[in-house]
């Protein structure tokens, strides 16, 4: 049985195309998902383009955000059945016996393979997914919005767990992608007075923050962040990846403030650091997620606590994958969402 998949087939730019895809089989701790909707990523468009920075393994089906009902389980699978709506973590491929895996942090097993690069992702109708990575989908939660937990969860770990805000503190997001603006919306559930900047290209997306209750910033954000004491910012979350982004992010900063980076980018920095070391910044990473984030990020989305409608800016079928990164590549919308079926 074969259904169509979004592939990319090759590093060279705008290598990705409709081929069928042949129904996987699962192995014995595995489930076969019914894929019901695929939330299209940065990471996507990067490959498409080609300007990425991480390792693929080609010919891939893209997609790693996604959700479905389970159409068949593995003879070792436990606590999971047929016709079970769930979502999945990312991490497809990992070391269970590595020292990160057994401290739950199996996100930064250096031998981690993801769903949409390292292995077949959910852009097709029939996904292959270790049973270890589901999480049952909140009743009444819709599908297109449970399979945008993902991103969510990106922005959870960047912000609850990697940075230190507290209520009452100022924080500027630096980059209006999607992450960029789910991380707004998590400093501001974290009790945050939150400022989200961009250029003058994003004014679309940064009216999008607004329904998250945050500032809008085009340009240059020293006003903003110089608008309590004139020190700066308590903390700044750089989600655009640009080097631009992290030098501003230095200078907007406090002494002994705190800046994120969740953002990809593989320019060189081009600039001292030397900023950080005077004003005794904290500068954290923040990478991926797991089990923990998701239980808590599906709380909240079923809750309502956190609703991801402002950012979907439409659903497509996945045969018209193209608008749809079209659409986001442009900056006409923040997220798409496909549906295979």
């Amino acid at each position: 049985m074969t259904s169509p998949a979004v592939v990319n087939y090759s590093s060279e730019p705008h290598s990705v195309e409709l081929r069928e895809f042949t129904r996987p089989e699962p192995g014995p701790e595995d489930v076969i998902l019914a894929v019901e909707a695929v939330g299209v990523c940065g990471s996507d468009l990067h490959q498409w383009t080609s300007s990425h920075s991480w390792k693929v393994n080609y010919p891939v089906v893209l997609g790693h955000e996604f959700g479905g009902v389970i159409a068949a389980t593995g003879p070792a699978v436990k606590n999971w059945r047929e016709g079970d709506r769930v979502v999945s973590e990312t991490a497809a491929v990992i070391n269970p016996d590595s020292p990160l895996s057994r401290a739950g942090l199996y996100n930064l097993d250096p031998t981690r393979k993801g769903f949409g690069y390292g292995v077949d992702g959910a852009m097709t109708r029939f996904v292959r997914v270790p049973a270890r990575c589901l999480h049952h989908v909140p009743a009444g939660l819709a599908m297109e919005h449970a399979a945008l937990t993902e991103p969510c969860c990106v922005a959870y770990n960047a912000v609850i767990n990697n940075a230190r805000i507290r209520p009452g503190d100022r924080v500027i997001v630096l980059g209006p992608g999607p992450i960029g603006i789910l991380c707004a919306a998590m400093a501001r559930l974290a009790g945050a007075q939150v400022a989200l900047v961009g250029l003058e290209r994003d004014r679309a997306r940064l009216e999008v923050a607004r329904a998250y209750g945050c500032e809008v910033i085009v340009g240059d954000a020293t006003a903003w962040a110089r608008q309590r004491d004139g020190l700066g910012v308590d903390g700044a979350i750089d989600a655009a990846g640009a080097s631009a982004a992290l030098q501003a992010a230095l200078e907007l900063v406090r002494p002994n403030g705190w800046i994120t980076k969740v953002g990809w980018g593989p320019q060189p920095l081009n600039f001292s650091l030397d900023p950080l070391v005077q004003k005794n910044i904290t500068l954290q990473g923040s990478f991926s997620h797991n089990w923990p984030v998701w239980e808590r990020v599906l709380a909240l989305l079923g809750s309502g606590q956190l609703d991801v409608r402002p950012i979907l800016g439409g659903v497509w079928r996945l045969e018209a994958w193209h608008e749809a990164f079209e659409k986001m590549h442009s900056g006409a919308i923040v997220k798409a969402v496909l549906k295979p079926v």
